[in-house]
């Protein structure tokens, strides 16, 4: 139906997950996975040591900000600068439903104020030349009427958005954590389909519960991209077959162990810097060999923290020889 785009299959933004040590670690399996950062308000990097929080690893291209903000002078601020760090897009925040997000005036709570949206993009679109987007919620509280998310989307597309990501669920402002705000309430896809079809001339993404290929592969008949990230997270390898299957790319695709040896010059790049420590960095790849043999290995070796003070890269080998005698013990060797 729709034609592949550079967002057909996105990871989504999550806060404390996707840094740029997963990013890079994601891109070692895929190379076209569209990434976002996690999010980023925009008072930390206005008022922080902005390294920190917008650095990234030159591969990760194509890759977006994530900015969480509700003043426009601020978000064209960091638009602007993400523009000037390189990222490929900006995105702005409409869906965080979490109290301290909302504390910022920001996240879910900003669906209740369109045109304050429609403002903050119009600011940051005429501070940059990158894409602006928006990821937003289909609804927040007991408002469940379609044509509330309709009005949403139309008064930002005047400001001239082109690109929404819509999380299929609505986002309830008090009552529920965010985790439970995961789950709770249910999806409805076919709010998001609609959204394509009254706005055929808008890139409409979708997010929410997508768990397999076979339900991306149903919801790109409705939508121009989907945007996943538990799966993403928790059995990582899985996107080894998104080059091939969305994008068409027929090189051939990396094992297991070839993307966790990729990891380490990255590991012992970042330890050069003096800041990073290789906890901080195999922490997110737990879960490359989900669902293999040796997987309970691979996990118990690089969560063992004694194992992990003063380990450099090589503790990718350990890891993998553990591995491997997981695979012989499994086979009866």
């Amino acid at each position: 139906m729709n034609k592949p785009t550079p967002r057909r299959i996105c990871l989504a933004p999550m806060l404390d997950w996707t840094d740029r040590h997963y990013r890079y670690f994601l891109r070692q399996i895929s190379r076209h996975t569209f990434l976002y950062t996690e999010m980023v308000t925009t008072g930390a990097i206005i008022h922080g040591e902005r390294a920190r929080f917008l650095d990234f690893s030159d591969c990760e291209h194509p890759v977006a900000l994530q900015l969480g903000g509700s003043e426009p002078s601020d978000l064209a601020q960091c638009a602007k600068l993400a523009e000037q760090w390189g990222y490929d897009e900006v995105n702005i925040n409409v869906g965080c439903p979490s109290e301290r997000v909302q504390s910022g005036a920001f996240g879910a709570c900003l669906m209740e104020e369109p045109q304050l949206v429609a403002d903050c993009v119009k600011a940051m679109r005429d501070a940059v030349s990158i894409d602006v987007t928006v990821k937003h919620r289909i609804g927040i509280n007991e408002v469940e009427h379609y044509e509330y998310l309709r009005d949403f989307v139309g008064t930002v597309a005047e400001a001239g958005c082109t690109t929404f990501i819509a999380h299929a669920r609505n986002a309830i402002l008090k009552g529920l954590s965010p985790k439970e705000n995961r789950e709770i309430p249910p999806l409805k896809y076919h709010y998001v389909h609609r959204l394509k079809q009254d706005f055929p001339q808008l890139e409409i993404i979708l997010n929410g519960g997508l768990a397999d290929w076979d339900s991306v592969d149903a919801q790109l008949q409705h939508v121009d991209g989907v945007m996943i990230g538990r799966m993403a997270y928790h059995d990582p390898y899985q996107f080894a077959a998104v080059d091939a299957r969305y994008y068409g790319d027929t090189r051939a695709v990396p094992s297991r162990a070839e993307v966790a040896r990729a990891l380490m010059p990255y590991i012992a790049e970042r330890m050069a810097s003096g800041r990073t420590l290789p906890k901080h960095i195999v922490r997110h790849v737990l879960g490359l060999y989900q669902g293999r043999p040796g997987a309970r290995n691979w996990r118990r070796l690089l969560s063992d923290s004694k194992l992990l003070q003063g380990a450099g890269p090589e503790i990718i080998e350990t890891a993998l020889a553990e591995v491997e005698h997981g695979l012989m013990a499994s086979q009866g060797a």
